[in-house]
């Protein structure tokens, strides 16, 4: 069976990500940031390195199998291809932005004012729902300087922190749509068994990843309370501990429900909680 091909990012904020991800997943590989292509030696892939914005479309075309790109670039590109998994990384926001001092306030006072952005297709359909009639100024990159120079009234751009829009002069105004890195496919990919093969890899880490690995000390009296708590992949582990009526209880928990337990762990009587990362969780 031939090689799948997936794309990355040549560069910028998701390729060091995507590379890492697929590393994870046991990929061996180089990453040749100055060639456009390189093999896998132990599996029957090939990673393309691509501008982002060129992703979509090489995936829609079936040029490459799979590609690794944002959503906002997706939406923006107007291609239609099958989104496999939500990757967890990459998370930023498509926001307006607006002048510090400007009478802007509401989405309603955007009508009749320009807007400079990078992202005409996604801002016109959030014009659209919002029955607004503005005037959209397509830049490419540097958007956050248009209202300085007086090409705009606001601008709409992708925010991580938002330290760029401060540096700026501007504040941030309104959602128009969250996103995400997201691992798409060509039409009809999903059958192909190297792509199953590679999915369980990715979701294994992706588990992994929001999940801990949790040792405990309890007495047995108290162990109906902390099992309760703790289900587990399937249910928790038990072990008898050298001290009579002590159990060692071995677990799996999401880091976030993790801390949100913990003082209800340690009341129920646990003792010595360790907690210790995953590297990969295969169901």
């Amino acid at each position: 069976m031939k090689n799948l091909k997936i794309a990355i990012q040549k560069s910028g904020r998701l390729n060091e990500k995507s590379v890492q991800l697929l590393k994870n997943c046991g990929l061996d590989f180089e990453n040749y940031k100055s060639s456009l292509i390189t093999t896998v030696n132990n599996f029957s892939l090939e990673i393309l390195f691509l501008r982002d914005d060129d992703i979509p479309g090489y995936v829609a075309q079936g040029i490459a199998d799979l590609g690794i790109v944002g959503e906002n670039v997706i939406d923006e590109s107007r291609v239609t291809v099958e989104y496999l998994q939500r990757l967890g990384f990459g998370k930023c926001t498509l926001k307006i932005g607006v002048p510090k001092d400007s009478a802007i306030k509401k989405v309603d006072d955007l009508q009749g004012k320009a807007i400079a952005t990078s992202y005409p297709v996604i801002l016109q359909e959030f014009l659209d729902e919002h029955k607004i009639q503005a005037t959209i100024r397509e830049i490419s990159g540097s958007v956050e300087i248009a209202p300085g120079l007086g090409l705009s009234d606001a601008i709409c751009d992708i925010v991580s922190t938002g330290g760029t829009l401060k540096s700026n002069g501007l504040k941030p105004f309104a959602d128009v749509r969250k996103s995400e890195a997201i691992l798409i496919g060509s039409k009809g990919i999903e059958e192909n068994p190297i792509l199953c093969e590679l999915l369980q890899r990715i979701q294994s880490v992706l588990r992994a990843k929001e999940t801990k690995y949790v040792v405990l000390n309890v007495e047995k009296t108290n162990l109906p309370q902390i099992t309760e708590l703790l289900h587990g992949v399937k249910s928790p582990t038990v072990v008898p501990l050298a001290e009579e009526g002590w159990v060692a209880v071995h677990t799996v928990i999401t880091e976030d429900d993790f801390w949100d337990k913990i003082n209800t762990l340690k009341a129920a009587g646990a003792q010595g909680i360790v907690v210790m990362p995953i590297e990969k969780i295969i169901l």
